[in-house]
């Protein structure tokens, strides 16, 4: 008598998913347009504070939202989108869509959601777009050199 083994495999299949982010800036002393960067938890490669979207929530309040829990910034954030950019996770197989809003940063905050949980960093433009990790938040990122703010 034959017998047949099944395996219980699962099929993944990858999602669509959407996200709102926000590119945090303020001009320092000399007027300089400086960027602030957070890390990954993940792998500490650096980006903009983004994440889900809250069920009824715009873009730019997601965006807002997400700045203050990962990088304890308020400010005003534009609420047109700037632009957006694509990317994976290495660990999952969902493709991020990430809408990116402007937000003039007016208060940094010392106690917030993701404190001691992500590195953050402020950096002159040029060096943001230098370290920034996904390649499509570099050419948003290069986007500003050119505008006034």
């Amino acid at each position: 008598m034959l017998s047949y083994e099944q395996s219980n495999s699962t099929i993944t299949t990858a999602r669509a998913i959407q996200q709102a982010g926000a590119i945090c800036y303020r001009r320092n002393g000399s007027g300089q347009i400086c960027i602030l960067l957070v890390g990954s938890r993940r792998n500490g490669r650096w980006g903009v504070p983004k994440g889900h979207l809250d069920p009824g929530e715009t873009t730019a309040q997601a965006a807002r939202r997400e700045s203050f829990e990962e990088a304890g910034v308020v400010g005003d954030i534009e609420t047109t989108v700037f632009g957006s950019f694509s990317y994976r996770k290495d660990s999952s197989p969902d493709h991020y869509h990430v809408s990116v809003h402007l937000l003039l940063v007016a208060q940094a905050e010392t106690d917030f959601p993701e404190k001691g949980t992500r590195k953050q960093k402020w950096f002159p433009l040029k060096v943001a777009i230098r370290d920034a990790a996904q390649p499509g938040l570099k050419a948003l990122l290069s986007k500003l050199e050119d505008m006034v703010l």
